[in-house]
């Protein structure tokens, strides 16, 4: 059973995301491409989640990542940073590992980004635990649903096993690095996992141009 907040609040938070929004793109996206896509962020969002109390605050963040990736593929002034995407099933787990170990040795220097290709699911408890265990906070981190802005803006779309469903952009690198899934599995494999997956995040730095 899903927990909504009533119809006239919903509406209420959405207008103020979007008039937020709105603010800090003016002069480079209407009012009604905001709202479309802080709408479309939360109806995506809503479709499988469980409780949606808190989702039209949450809402704003996937709507912020796709009009940044717009404002990237549109060629805006100081989007210049590597943009690198990391997709699995569900982002629970081994792209919400990568994406955070990549954002964490990067130190601003990448525009990193997680994304699933199956309906959303919680970040799998383990996972926080053994990132705050290796100094990486995924405190605020939750599934996000994969979409054509934030795929099109990335240099390098990295997927981790999700097999058919890998998003495949030509003229990009999308090299596929499947990792073994950490959902379910016990607290010393998903240790396992986040090393095996940081050393692949040592080697891609390496390769990624200089900013």
């Amino acid at each position: 059973m899903t927990t909504s907040p009533p119809p006239v609040l919903r509406d209420e938070r959405l207008a103020s995301g979007i008039a937020r929004l709105a603010l800090r793109y003016r002069g480079r996206f209407s009012p009604e491409t905001i709202q479309r896509l802080v709408t479309d962020s939360y109806e995506r969002l809503a479709e499988h989640a469980r409780i949606r109390t808190h989702l039209v605050v949450l809402a704003e963040h996937p709507a912020t990542e796709r009009l940044d990736a717009l404002a990237h593929i549109e060629g805006a002034p100081g989007c210049g940073l590597p943009r690198v995407l990391f997709v699995c099933g569900h982002n629970a787990g081994r792209s919400q590992m990568a994406a955070a170990l990549l954002a964490h040795r990067a130190g601003g220097h990448v525009v990193v980004s997680s994304a699933g290709t199956l309906r959303p699911a919680e970040v799998e408890p383990d996972v926080t635990q053994v990132l705050t265990e290796a100094g990486v906070d995924l405190t605020d981190a939750f599934p996000e649903p994969l979409t054509d802005e934030v795929v099109q803006a990335a240099d390098i779309v990295i997927t981790m096993g999700c097999g058919d469903a890998r998003p495949v952009q030509p003229g990009r690198r999308c090299p596929d690095r499947p990792v073994t899934a950490p959902e379910g599995a016990p607290i010393a494999v998903a240790r396992g996992i986040r090393d095996e997956i940081d050393a692949h995040i040592a080697e891609l730095l390496v390769s990624l141009p200089s900013t």
